[in-house]
Parts: C-alpha cells; sequence; structure tokens
C-alpha cells in the first residue's frame, strides 16, 4: 500500500524537474529540436511550479527511464544565446539584413518583405494615391482615349530606347559584357531604322530587349535585402534603390537636355506614357483589401526576380514593364541656369 501511496508523488517529482527549464525566447525557431542528452536539468523553483501545468507529460521509454519533452529541452539551450547588441541590430536595420536575434527562417528571407518603417510608408502611399487619382490617373486615361495606340506604341518605344544606355552601362558592371553587346546594338538598330526609336526593327531581328539599372547592380554585388521604402512622386523603392538613383541619374539622356521647356516636357510625356501602361491594374488595386500591401509585396517579388536573374544571367528576353517611375522622368527644372 505504501508503494502505491509513493508512486503519484515520484511522478510529480519527476514532471516537475523536467519542465524546470527556462522558456524559450519568443524569436528562436519553433521547429528547433534538441536531442534528450543535450537537456540541462535546473533546480525546482517555486515560482516554477504552476508551469508545470501547461507542460505535456514526460514520456517513457521501454526502458523505463524518462525522457524530458523536446520543449523543454530546447528551452535549456535557447536560454544560453547571446543577446544582440545594439549596434548590431542598428546596422542589420540601415543596410537590411536580418537582426541577429532573428530565428532561422528570418534570416533564411523567408519573410516576404522587410518593411520596419510600414508606418511611413503607408503615409507617403496614401499620399502619392490622392497624387495619382486626382492628377496621374485622369491623364493617363485621357491619353489612351485620345491617341491612337500606334502612336502610344511610338511613344513607349521612344523612351524605352532611351533607357538603353543606361541598361548597357549597368550590364558591364554586373560583367555581362555579351548582354551589353546586344544592347548596344539594339540601340543603335532602333536609333536608326527605327527613326530615333519610334519603331522596333531590333525586336523583330531577334535582338534581346532587356532593362537594368543601377538597384539592380547593388543587388547584384551583394546588396541583397534592403528596407522597403515609398517615396513621395517615385513610389516604391528600396533604400539600396534609392542610392541606385544617384547612380542613374547622370546616365539619363532626357536629364542632359539644357532646355527646361523641352526637357520637362518630355518628362511630363514620360510620366504619363508610365502611368498609362499600369492602367491595367487598377481594377486589382481598387478592389485589394490591403492596397499597400498588395503594391508592396508585388513590387518586392518582381525587384527579387529581377535581381536573380541578374545573379543566374539568364539570356532570355525582359517583359521591360515599368514597375515604379524611371529616374529620368521625374519633371525638376535645372536650378543652375
Amino acid at each position: 500500500m505504501s508503494l502505491i501511496r509513493t508512486l503519484p508523488l515520484l511522478a510529480c517529482v519527476m514532471l516537475l524537474a523536467a519542465c524546470a527549464g527556462k522558456p524559450a525566447r519568443d524569436s528562436a525557431p519553433a521547429s528547433r529540436l534538441v536531442e534528450p542528452s543535450q537537456a540541462i536539468e535546473q533546480p525546482v523553483a517555486a515560482n516554477d511550479v504552476p508551469a508545470a501545468a501547461e507542460t505535456p507529460a514526460v514520456d517513457t521509454d521501454t526502458s523505463g527511464h524518462d525522457t524530458p519533452p523536446p520543449a523543454a529541452a530546447s528551452a535549456g539551450t535557447a536560454s544560453e544565446e547571446v543577446a544582440p547588441t545594439a549596434a548590431e541590430d542598428d546596422f542589420a536595420a540601415l543596410y537590411g539584413g536580418p537582426s541577429p536575434g532573428t530565428g532561422a527562417e528570418e534570416a533564411t528571407g523567408a519573410s516576404p518583405s522587410y518593411d520596419p518603417w510600414e508606418k511611413y510608408n503607408r503615409g507617403v502611399h496614401r499620399f502619392n494615391n490622392a497624387v495619382d487619382r486626382s492628377v496621374a490617373r485622369p491623364l493617363a486615361t485621357a491619353y489612351t482615349k485620345v491617341v491612337p495606340q500606334f502612336a502610344r506604341t511610338g511613344v513607349t518605344n521612344f523612351f524605352s530606347n532611351l533607357r538603353s544606355p543606361l541598361t548597357m552601362v549597368n550590364q558591364l558592371l554586373q560583367g555581362h559584357a555579351d548582354d551589353a553587346w546586344d544592347t548596344l546594338g539594339r540601340f543603335l538598330m532602333n536609333s536608326t531604322f527605327g527613326i530615333g526609336g519610334l519603331f522596333d526593327p531590333a525586336s523583330k531581328a531577334m535582338v534581346p530587349k532587356r532593362s537594368e539599372d543601377f538597384g539592380q547592380t547593388l543587388g547584384t554585388w551583394g546588396w541583397r535585402q534592403s528596407r522597403y521604402v515609398e517615396l513621395p512622386f517615385f513610389g516604391p523603392r528600396t533604400v539600396r534603390d534609392v542610392f541606385g538613383l544617384a547612380g542613374d541619374m547622370p546616365l539619363s539622356p532626357i536629364r542632359q537636355i539644357e532646355m527646361d521647356k523641352v526637357r520637362i516636357g518630355l518628362q511630363g510625356l514620360q510620366l504619363v506614357d508610365t502611368r498609362a501602361q499600369l492602367m491595367a491594374v487598377d481594377s486589382l488595386r481598387d478592389t485589394a483589401v490591403d492596397e499597400y500591401a498588395l503594391t508592396r509585396d508585388a513590387w518586392l517579388q518582381r525587384r527579387t526576380y529581377q535581381i536573380e536573374r541578374d545573379l543566374r544571367h539568364n539570356r532570355g528576353d525582359d517583359d521591360d514593364d515599368p514597375t515604379t517611375i524611371p529616374v529620368d522622368a521625374m519633371p525638376m527644372p535645372d536650378w543652375g541656369n
């Protein structure tokens, strides 16, 4: 009889000993398991007793020895992790890398977006949407109704051809000399036989069409992850692509035009043409539950695809669809004159 009374008491003591480990941090990966031999048993504390009721029961193997549950074993090792310093967190925040305290899933980029400035970005997004609905979209709608399709295609071809020098330089910076040679041939063919780029004979000649910028070049150089940021008027970007704008501006042919009226007129036409090409997704944006998240995630996914394609040196044609306002399309007067 005394043996029967003693067994429940021994079971409770063993259960409390197995569950006495400190709980794991929230940032530790849930799928991380530690072998039972690695578990570190700690003395039972008085304030640890209530937690025992929420912990799974101790498993008993065929040999009769108690085995601590995986959750308790993980807790002992997780408590030994060193907390990241403030300098490490600041470095990760600035350059887009995951925080040292994050789990393995976040470190491998499993998160669909890196948007720690979401509150600020949503405010800028509302401003951009207000400008778009009051100015850009009405202009683009009128443009598509008044200008014939063949004329709009010529305008699109013209501005796409002007991007060729920018694309060619970035292809050289990425080490893709063969792609740069194709882009040079395409630019010369369209500028001559295509009457300044209004027509696209290079596509009929099966010359590949690609689009590169300095933001993509920085991505191929190793700046893979970066914070998402939305700029007024310019729209979606990352911190990496904001730095890329500085590298793209000197290569913009339109910005080299000294006459303000001609330059701003061309930039305004390019803005309207770019907005007209984005009208196909207006219905999707208008019906989205969270239009900001839709825009952000779609843009980041496409940007990641472009950089991955550059790293693989995929020689297929680029669809060349505009996803943001081009660097040379924003009208800015020449304050130096």
